[in-house]
């Protein structure tokens, strides 16, 4: 008996619209739908979904514990850091020296208008506020492993975390164009 039966296939047939989307989603899954660019056909836009899970920022978002411009702020500071950390890597000395290794790759336009952008964005936020948003948007901490991490616990200390960020949030909505005023403490007075 031959186990190894080949099927035959059908010939592809541009003019089937096949459906690229997911028909189930896993037990408990936390997720948002975004539009993005439809990598088979150019110019076109898909909904995704993404998972909420392991991303706070749009977790706050779908929550409605952040505005629209803060999330879009947060979003430019997420894709500028992705942006200028792509830069040239370190050379390794552990690793053994080989003739005709790879060129370092220059650095390009993006890449540097990235970390110009960056270094405004610090420069607004100040070191504790940068390292908060790397701590939120990079790594993706929880509040509650901020204040660990800072050797405080407690609800009040994540609850401070929480406002800090909500804070620098709106300055990175400030700062990339999103929000019109400087400081969220208006919003903060209604909301809290």
């Amino acid at each position: 008996m031959n186990k190894h039966v080949r099927r035959k296939r059908t010939p592809y047939d541009p003019s089937k619209v096949v459906d690229r989307r997911a028909q189930e989603l896993g037990r408990g899954a936390e997720v948002y739908f975004v539009e993005i660019e439809d990598p088979y056909e150019a110019g076109a836009k898909i909904l995704a979904a993404r998972s909420r899970r392991d991303d706070p920022l749009a977790d706050m978002h779908a929550r409605k514990q952040i505005d629209e411009a803060q999330f879009r702020g947060g979003l430019a500071f997420q894709k500028d850091f992705e942006a200028a950390e792509r830069g040239p890597r370190a050379i390794d000395p552990g690793k053994e020296f080989v003739d005709g290794g790879m060129m370092p790759e220059p650095i390009t336009e993006a890449q540097q208008k990235a970390a110009l952008q960056l270094a405004i964005v610090y420069r607004e936020l100040g070191a504790d506020g940068s390292a908060l948003m790397h701590d939120v948007l990079i790594h993706g901490q929880s509040y509650k492993q901020i204040a660990a991490s800072r050797g405080f616990s407690g609800q009040r200390w994540e609850r401070y975390f929480g406002t800090t960020v909500f804070l620098h949030l709106h300055t990175l909505a400030f700062v990339y164009g999103f929000a019109k005023e400087r400081t969220g403490r208006k919003r903060l007075e209604v909301c809290g």
